[in-house]
């Protein structure tokens, strides 16, 4: 449809009252919805932000019952922490050492690093397999690649079917 160019008086006039018409109605619905709306939007955005737990200090330890003053008592060894368990084996310092040599643009740094991380063995980089995916391939080895010792003809025999595309299918063709 083309754009009608011969606009008189009576055709914009129209189009200015039809405008008129619009902004009232959008002003009266607004009126009528808007608070709900508004609360409706409160209410999304309360539930999109994160649950805030409180925080838990930890107990003041109990103090240990007086001592007899007679005995020299021994300094109590401090508990020794347990060390931050993670899943990973930690990296050797010769990896370690090439995040801090050039940056990524340059294909160094992390890029390098990254690059020589990924070519280790699941099994190497971490203590188990920390998804389920991880279980497929845990502990495969290294992959072996099988040559194809048949001839092409070979291949093209046990490929193709030998009596024809309609013909009912051998009961040892058929896996079941």
């Amino acid at each position: 449809m083309s754009r009608q160019l011969n606009i008189d008086t009576l055709r914009q006039n129209f189009w200015k009252e039809e405008y008129l018409r619009e902004k009232m109605l959008r002003c009266e619905w607004y009126r009528k919805y808007g608070s709900m709306v508004k609360a409706k939007q409160k209410a999304k955005a309360a539930a999109r932000l994160p649950l805030k737990l409180p925080t838990l200090h930890p107990k003041a330890p109990l103090s240990p019952p007086p001592a007899p003053k007679s005995t020299p008592s021994k300094a109590p060894s401090p508990v020794p922490e347990a060390p931050f368990q993670s899943e990973m084996y930690p990296v050797p310092p010769v990896t370690r050492a090439l995040l801090y040599e050039g940056i990524s643009h340059d294909f160094q740094g992390r890029y390098r690093y990254l690059n020589t991380r990924k070519l280790d063995m699941p099994e190497t980089r971490y203590l188990f397999p920390v998804t389920t995916s991880f279980t497929y391939g845990w502990q495969l080895g290294p992959p072996v690649k099988q040559e194809l010792v048949s001839c092409k003809m070979c291949r093209i025999e046990s490929f193709f079917r030998k009596n024809g595309a309609f013909a009912l299918l051998d009961p040892r063709d058929l896996a079941l």
